[in-house]
């Protein structure tokens, strides 16, 4: 892949980097529903700089903001579970 503008053997950044790690700490941190969308443009942003072959950088920003979306989206399905068996329990 050829990044147009840029010196042969530097890399950038991939465009989404920051905003998958933003977005899986804030699936962890106090919105959950974030969590899916941070681990599905992780995912992208892995594929496309694992074909880049150099180009992209930026892999440890998307890997730890990944890991925390798919870590935010398994507690938004814990707390969705336990708020679903407190409401039929009649506790509430």
């Amino acid at each position: 892949m050829v990044i147009p503008n840029q010196p042969i053997g530097q890399t950038i950044e991939h465009p989404n980097a920051t905003a998958v790690l933003f977005l899986g700490a804030a699936s962890v941190l106090c919105c959950g529903v974030l969590g899916p969308v941070a681990w599905a443009l992780g995912k992208r942003a892995l594929d496309q700089i694992e074909e880049s072959g150099g180009a992209y950088g930026g892999r440890a920003q998307v890997l730890v903001g990944y890991i925390l979306g798919m870590i935010g989206t398994v507690l938004m399905i814990v707390f969705a579970v336990l708020f679903l068996l407190i409401l039929m329990r009649g506790n509430a």
